[in-house]
């Protein structure tokens, strides 16, 4: 999703953002077409599994073509000592099957050896399959919101995530083998193991000396760590699909919420702080009047119980639960929440189902909650709904072509439409706020102000085309001035009580974006919340100053610094941020021409790999931020890419299932294409050195792990010649030293990355369901345990230690939050 602004032409004829811009508060009207999209997307889904069986019955077939080719040509090697895809059981005699003898030429298959592989066959890659494609889901939201681009979960893996721990530093445990799921096992003779995904063998080579100490026993189990992880920061903000989510609290800390964290955030400080009891995306926050308790509305996460969608209210002292409200009552998820003025003992909520359900809570007692009342809303999208500040009983309500006026009197909603009169009616209400005498002010997608006298739903006063596109956000200060927000000219306007200008604007800063929300922060100042997920500070005299800034769309890349605590990031909205991980803070960001899928640091010199979606690559020096070179690899996208442990080679793995070697010269300056390796049948996914820099390791989609000779690009195929060497990374996650993190139901995409710390003795895990794992390394126990973290609401891309082992820093995929974790003993 392309979240840019570039000029007028990237503006839709209301003025707003483009639909990639919005979220479904702005009124997107693909929401008309809600019930057919979802239906569309269940059948994409399923073609999409269907798509990914051929993946692996293709490299099937190319590794028998292959292996039949080969016993044609050649007699079949005396020497047990060839590395094959998969292990060749021993047979004795002739096999049958069901009572049927099985051909010969399938027995001699099975029983044969092979020696190097011959080029791959053509790209296995599912047409159409982009690298977002290929992971299953984002969040349920982004399912919904972008028919067909993610597909849902399946059934194995919500029951996987059912299963797991979600929260905290509880111990993941495996769950127990269930009816149809091959249990890993173990050859003592070749020492291997054998583990399956969607029932294809994946041999697992162990090192020689692994039973020197005593039988392996591959059912024996492995605890988890004594150190664990504590979230210590939150970089981003959620402002590209959200409103209503910037607050300052009794505290003074700004609060915020980010993929399934709600932040505490003290700006002076420096400081945050986590509420972590979410279990997916948050869309929505309210602050009760006594400044403390906040509600929090999510949307329907993974797992069948805690991942309905459901409001949270909370006390932001020390961070308790207080409800867990309609776990049983909302559907898809929660968009709007408000607390009832003076008292807060009412609690309303809109959720996201086709009538956009509007209800209303008793929260006045602790721990004990009740449903007064419901009421369908609207069949459009809502994207505001509070409790009339001046008014009791007095709801406002507003999103596409409406405006709405409720009233609740006992147990009843009673509910009276805006009346617009000779003013037109607008496409899409988007905001709302209520003056110091109890007016409502809205704005709308066609830039109008209109002001709704106390009492009344029909328009007083009208400010027409206040802002050159759509109005955002407005905001009554404490000194009674009316700020509004522009979506298209990112301006902000000042408002005195009669709606004439004061002659105050500020444009925000077009890398920023436009305005999201705007919000009275601590003192005078005025905190803005865009939606390119930035948050920014300052007053309508000065210019405002980025505080928190994040990735803009889906993010995949992330690699630390060796010597610093510094990492770097990209992802598909086009940057690249380095960031410092003791201030805290973006050390500096730099638009590039291409999405970036992955990255790498060099180990010696400062200067990066970063691999782009449309087959190129490129180095940057990390000082001068300047493109020193630019390689293209074939017009598909790079996985991976990765340094050698002395930093003088480069391998860069595509989906066109190819592994290009380069020499790095010149201080870091040159690079000369080596050869490219030649033998997967999917595309490559990870890449590991040896410590040495003799062998290559790599993974595939279709789960194969093959060596190299990167100096020749030749495959190595001797199994005594890998086994036993010491990798400088632990990036496959299809590798005997992290068979641990593999769940006994996977289907070979549940884990997306692992990554050992600098001592070897720690593993950490990104996995599909929004969880960090961390677990002892080696992790050579399919049984092994780890500690489990949720805080992510999308799959967790990527996950690696900083320099000293000190912190994790992890990355979300559809979230586009990049978190910081604590290795506590």
């Amino acid at each position: 999703m392309d979240m840019e602004f570039e000029g007028t032409d990237m503006i839709n004829e209301n003025g707003d953002a483009p639909e990639s811009e919005q979220g479904p508060e702005d009124g997107l009207l693909s929401q008309d077409q809600q019930e057919l999209s979802e239906r569309v997307s269940s059948l994409e889904k399923r073609v999409r599994d269907h798509e990914n069986e051929i993946v692996c019955l293709k490299g099937t077939l190319a590794d028998v073509t292959r292996r039949l080719s080969h016993l044609e040509t050649a007699k079949p090697p005396s020497s047990t000592n060839i590395l094959p895809s998969r292990p060749i059981p021993k047979s004795s005699g002739r096999r049958t099957m069901g009572g049927i003898e099985r051909p010969k030429s399938q027995i001699i298959l099975e029983s044969a050896s092979f020696t190097a592989r011959t080029p791959a066959s053509p790209r296995q890659t599912p047409r159409g399959a982009s690298a977002s494609t290929m992971k299953k889901w984002g969040s349920t939201e982004e399912t919904r919101a972008s028919a067909g681009k993610t597909p849902r979960p399946s059934s194995a893996q919500l029951n996987h995530a059912k299963r797991s721990t979600s929260i905290g530093t509880l111990p993941l445990l495996k769950p127990a083998l269930t009816k149809g799921i091959k249990e890993p096992t173990w050859n003592s003779e070749d020492k291997y193991i054998r583990m399956h995904l969607k029932g294809r063998p994946v041999p697992l080579y162990a090192p020689t000396n692994i039973e020197d100490e005593g039988k392996y026993d591959v059912k024996a189990p492995q605890n988890p760590p004594a150190e664990q992880l504590k979230l210590e920061w939150v970089y981003g903000y959620r402002g590209r699909d959200c409103r209503s989510n910037l607050y300052t609290i009794a505290t003074g800390e700004v609060i915020y919420f980010s993929a399934a964290v709600v932040v505490l955030h003290n700006f002076e400080e420096q400081t945050q702080r986590h509420y972590t009891e979410h279990t997916d995306d948050i869309k929505c926050l309210a602050i009760h009047p006594d400044q403390v308790k906040v509600a929090t509305g999510q949307v329907a996460g993974h797992e069948r119980k805690e991942g309905k969608p459901h409001v949270r209210v909370w006390e932001s002292i020390n961070l308790t639960t207080l409800h867990v409200i309609g776990e049983a009552e909302f559907q898809r998820g929660v968009c709007c929440v408000s607390f009832s003025p003076v008292n807060g003992k009412q609690l309303l909520a809109v959720d996201e189902s086709n009538d956009h359900v509007l209800s209303v809570w008793d929260v006045s007692q602790d721990k004990k909650h009740s449903k007064i009342t419901d009421s369908k809303s609207s069949g459009d999208p809502v994207t505001q709904c509070e409790f009339h500040p001046k008014e009791e009983n007095q709801i406002v309500c507003c999103g596409k072509s409406q405006i709405t006026f409720w009233t609740l009197e006992g147990k009843k909603l009673d509910k009276k439409a805006g009346i617009f009169g000779k003013y037109e009616k607008a496409k899409i209400m988007i905001c709302f706020c209520f003056t110091e005498n109890g007016d409502v002010v809205s704005g709308d997608s066609s830039g109008n102000i209109f002001v709704w006298e106390k009492g009344t739903n029909k328009i007083t006063k009208a400010v027409p085309t206040a802002h050159d596109g759509g109005v955002f956000s407005i905001c009554c200060t404490r000194d009674g001035t009316i700020l509004s927000g522009g979506g298209k000219d990112r301006k902000i306007i000042a408002w005195d009580a009669e709606f004439q200008k004061t002659g105050v604007e500020n444009e925000i800063p077009e890398e920023f974006g436009a305005v999201r929300m705007i919000s009275q922060g601590p003192g005078n100042m005025i905190l803005v919340g865009t939606i390119r997920n930035c948050i920014l500070q300052g007053n309508m005299d000065l210019n405002f100053t980025p505080v928190v800034e994040g990735h803009k769309d889906e993010l995949w890349g992330l690699d630390v610094s060796t010597s610093q605590h510094q990492f770097l990031t990209c992802g598909y909205d086009r940057h690249l941020y380095l960031w410092d991980a003791q201030s805290r803070s973006v050390v500096w960001r730099k638009e590039i021409s291409d999405a970036a899928h992955c990255c790498c640091i060099h180990p010696s010199l400062e200067i990066a790999a970063v691999g782009l979606q449309t087959g190129k690559w490129l180095a940057l020096d990390l000082n001068t931020h300047e493109i020193i070179a630019v390689h293209t690899e074939g017009k598909e996208q790079t996985e991976c890419i990765q340094f050698s442990p002395d930093g003088k080679m480069l391998a860069v793995g595509n989906r066109d299932n190819y592994i290009y070697v380069y020499e790095v010269s010149d201080d870091g300056k040159k690079f000369h294409r080596v050869g490219r390796c030649s033998g997967h049948s999917s595309f490559v996914t990870h890449i590991d050195w040896s410590e040495d820099g003799e062998i290559l390791r790599s993974n595939s989609g279709d789960y194969e792990i093959l060596y190299w000779r990167p100096k020749t690009c030749k495959q190595e195929t001797s199994k005594d010649d890998v086994r036993n060497r010491v990798w400088a990374t632990q990036n496959c996650t299809l590798s005997f030293q992290a068979v641990g993190v593999w769940p006994d139901d996977a289907d070979g995409t549940d884990i997306n990355n692992c990554s050992v710390s600098h001592d070897k003795k720690l593993l950490v895990s990104a996995d599909d369901f929004g969880k960090v794992n961390l677990y002892e390394y080696p992790s050579i126990q399919p049984k092994a345990t780890g500690h489990s973290y949720q805080a992510h609401s999308s799959h967790v891309t990527m996950a690696k230690f900083l320099c000293d082992d000190s912190r994790v820093i992890s990355t979300g995929g559809k979230d586009m939050a990049v978190m910081q974790w604590q290795v506590v003993a």
